[in-house]
């Protein structure tokens, strides 16, 4: 899907720089032809010499050659180039390019680009650094010019900021570009607050034992990337799973029991919703402080259960005019039927169904097979294919039905 496109490699001067050469290989396989233009100081970290290999072309570092004085004209590399990718993108780097300062080849090929060449910048630096108020100001300058911002994120509950500084790996900033060049670049969410559920709940019965349900989470969290990749603040509410989110503009709300996601989903302002999870509809009346022992008695114990909030029903009776709320339903038996009913009993504008009777499709698999049912009685039906596919599939769906005036 690269090949013959023209693609920038920026690399600034820090110590992540020799992760690029990485990068630069998987764009030149990939069938791109790669024009590396690197800072002054990246040369300490990583060789022109290493590059030039690499890409089959000479590294541009410089306005005018050393040895012959050819002037290298950061107009036509701007013109060139159908995308630009700076890693790594240091704090001095990334301030240069959100305020202009036009100092070095590479900020003067950034700002000579054409309108509407994408842009995907892969920040490095010291964690503090990275922290501080005016970096972040940058990369928000940055994001909110059409730029791509490319963090890695930690699946630590502990700090927002954990993971953040160090420099995406080669490979996920290879994953990304290629996944915009597929589907084509849109920002068609920008502006809007998306919410999106994910993954299973957890009701506990002791300390050792709860009721759960075999959801891994990637629907979910294929559908808060697409809608980030879009443009879309998200905020991810998600259940225990073993995935993260990747797109460090993504806000995971950490949560465990389906009474916890209530009450995250009921404050969040939103303009669509797209309700995932696989979320319990019952849990124990009461949790016992200490493990139930088998050998207590010779009845077998019995757990009362009671009813969690209807998180659906209850977003879809106070929704406002205009929010979007899309539902989903994974059944077993008369799946039309059930789908339609949960979304006109529940106030859903959308409702997606997949059956486990499809094969490949439902919980913990790689794709999915998908029916979009709407509230004016449409019906879309889709192949089985990727969840990020799947994702992308639903997005369309949602701006032609509902955003396309």
């Amino acid at each position: 899907m690269l090949k013959g496109k023209n693609i920038i490699l920026g690399i600034s001067g820090g110590i992540a720089a020799y992760k690029t050469a990485t990068l630069a290989r998987l764009l030149v396989k990939a069938g791109a032809n790669v024009q590396v233009v690197m800072t002054p100081n990246a040369r300490e970290f990583i060789t022109p010499v290493t590059m030039s290999a690499i890409t089959g072309r000479p590294v541009i570092t410089d306005f005018f050659s050393a040895n012959s004085g050819e002037w290298h004209s950061h107009v036509d590399l701007g013109l060139w180039a159908d995308a630009l990718v700076i890693a790594p993108a240091t704090a001095s780097t990334i301030a240069k390019m959100a305020n202009g300062v036009a100092d070095n080849m590479l900020i003067t090929t950034y700002l000579s680009s054409k309108k509407g060449t994408p842009i995907y910048i892969a920040p490095a630096m010291d964690l503090d650094m990275m922290a501080h108020p005016s970096t972040q100001h940058n990369i928000e300058l940055l994001r909110s010019y059409g730029n791509h911002i490319i963090e890695p994120r930690s699946g630590e509950l502990a700090s927002h900021l954990v993971g953040k500084g160090r420099m995406e790996e080669p490979e996920n900033i290879f994953d990304f570009i290629m996944r915009d060049v597929r589907y084509g670049i849109s920002r068609d969410l920008a502006g809007r607050k998306v919410l999106v559920t994910a993954g299973p709940t957890v009701e506990k019965i002791d300390p050792v034992r709860f009721i759960s349900n075999f959801s891994s989470g990637r629907m979910g969290y294929e559908i808060a990337e697409e809608a980030a990749r879009r443009g879309a603040e998200v905020t991810l509410v998600s259940g225990p799973v073993n995935i993260r989110a990747k797109n460090a503009s993504i806000t995971v709300v950490d949560v465990a029991t389906a009474e916890e996601m209530f009450a995250e989903c009921s404050a969040a302002d939103f303009d669509i919703a797209v309700l995932c999870a696989a979320v319990a509809d019952y849990r124990p009346a009461d949790v016992l402080d200490k493990k139930i022992k088998r050998e207590a008695s010779d009845e077998s114990p019995t757990v009362r259960l009671v009813k969690n909030h209807d998180i659906a029903k209850v977003l879809g009776e106070k929704k406002a005019d205009r929010q979007i709320l899309i539902g989903f339903a994974l059944e077993t038996d008369n799946e039309q039927a059930n789908a339609i009913d949960k979304m006109r009993r529940k106030n859903l504008d959308a409702i997606v169904l997949n059956s486990l009777a499809d094969k490949g499709a439902g919980f913990a698999t790689t794709t999915n097979k998908v029916s979009i049912f709407s509230s004016d009685g449409a019906k879309t039906e889709y192949d089985l294919k990727p969840k990020s596919d799947v994702a992308n599939d639903l997005f369309n769906f949602i701006n032609q039905k509902f955003l396309t005036d």
